[in-house]
C-alpha cells in the first residue's frame, strides 16, 4: 500500500487501483478485458473527501492505460467526470462509452 506521499498501488488481486492515506483506502475498481480497463467504481473514505485524492487515482489508472496501450470504458460517473475535466484523455475512451 502506498501512502499520500508514495502515490497509488494497483491491486492486480483484487482488481483495483489504491490510495491509502491516514490508514484509509481510496480506491478505483477495474475489470480488464479485450484490451480495456472498464473503470467501474471509485471511493474515497468521506474523512479524505475534497482532497484530489479520487483525481490522483484516476489519473493514475488512466495514465497506466495509455502506457500500455489500451483503452479505457468510464463506467463510473466519477471517472467520466474527470475525462470530461480533463479531454486530453479522450482519445482513451472506447467508442461508444
Amino acid at each position: 500500500m502506498a501512502d499520500e506521499q508514495g502515490g497509488v498501488t494497483d491491486n492486480t488481486q483484487q482488481s483495483r487501483f489504491e490510495m491509502t492515506v491516514e490508514g484509509q483506502t481510496a480506491l478505483l475498481q477495474y475489470m480488464e478485458r479485450d484490451g480495456a480497463l472498464y473503470l467501474t467504481h471509485t471511493e474515497v473514505p468521506t474523512e479524505l473527501e475534497g482532497r484530489g485524492i479520487g483525481s490522483r487515482i484516476v489519473k493514475h489508472a488512466l495514465e497506466q492505460a495509455k502506457s500500455r496501450g489500451m483503452k479505457v470504458a468510464p463506467w463510473c460517473a466519477f471517472v467520466r467526470a474527470y475525462i470530461d475535466r480533463h479531454p486530453e484523455y479522450e482519445e482513451l475512451v472506447v467508442q461508444g462509452e
